[in-house]
């Protein structure tokens, strides 16, 4: 996964249409539909970002960014669809880091938050990892075994990465596509192996005997750190 972002906006339609661009182009989207989800979703998981709509059921946007600020300096983009700036220099005031306002392109949203990012938190769009002879570039997503590129799928390339962030160290099966920022992902029976397998493969790793991403029975899977 490149991008870990929060949306907290009631429209549905819009977060399915987020979570499918913007995840097409190294952003994974966490959906919450209301204020306190939103909160209650942040202090569960770590985000690079959050999307937050002004205009929201019970808690308002502005109400949600006054409560985040208390305990957060994530950077936080401002949906709204309202024509009157108060609202929107208010909320630049208590400490937003830029707006949008509805109606939007999905491209004018994903420049602005990279450049929110750029400003705000660098490391999570230049971040490179290397394990043995695996290199990964997070804001590209570019995939190198031995010099040689390799093509993901988006679920194949946020799984490398989770496991790549703790070489070494085992992360339970159960727990693997929550690590890789893909709380999007229908789990079934034998989703992750599966996505696994195919991880395996294109890195070359033997079915029978694999030296990259090794499994841990009855646990889950672990990325050796030597080759």
């Amino acid at each position: 996964m490149s991008v870990r972002v929060l949306c907290i906006d009631d429209d549905r339609r819009l977060q399915e249409l987020l979570v499918s661009w913007l995840g097409q182009n190294g952003v994974q989207v966490t959906p919450a539909y209301d204020g306190p989800g939103g909160i209650q979703a942040l202090d569960a998981s770590a985000f690079d970002a959050v999307l937050l709509d002004i205009m929201l059921p019970g808690m308002d946007g502005l109400e949600v960014l006054r409560r985040i600020r208390t305990k957060s300096r994530v950077p936080i983009l401002m949906l709204t669809a309202k024509g009157d700036e108060t609202d929107r220099v208010v909320g630049l005031e208590i400490g937003a880091d830029d707006y949008v306002p509805k109606p939007f392109s999905p491209r004018e949203l994903l420049a602005r938050l990279r450049a929110v990012l750029r400003r705000s938190a660098p490391d999570a769009v230049s971040e490179k990892l290397a394990v043995a002879n695996v290199q990964v570039d997070v804001g590209s997503r570019q995939v190198l075994v031995e010099g040689k590129a390799v093509d993901l799928t988006g679920l194949e390339f946020d799984i490398l990465v989770a496991l790549m962030r703790r070489a070494g160290r085992v992360i339970p099966r159960d727990a693997l596509l929550a690590e890789a920022g893909r709380s999007d992902v229908v789990v079934g029976e034998r989703t992750v192996d599966v996505h696994i397998s195919h991880l395996r493969a294109k890195l070359g790793d033997d079915p029978r005997s694999p030296r990259r991403i090794k499994t841990v029975r009855g646990v889950g899977y672990v990325l050796s750190r030597e080759q």
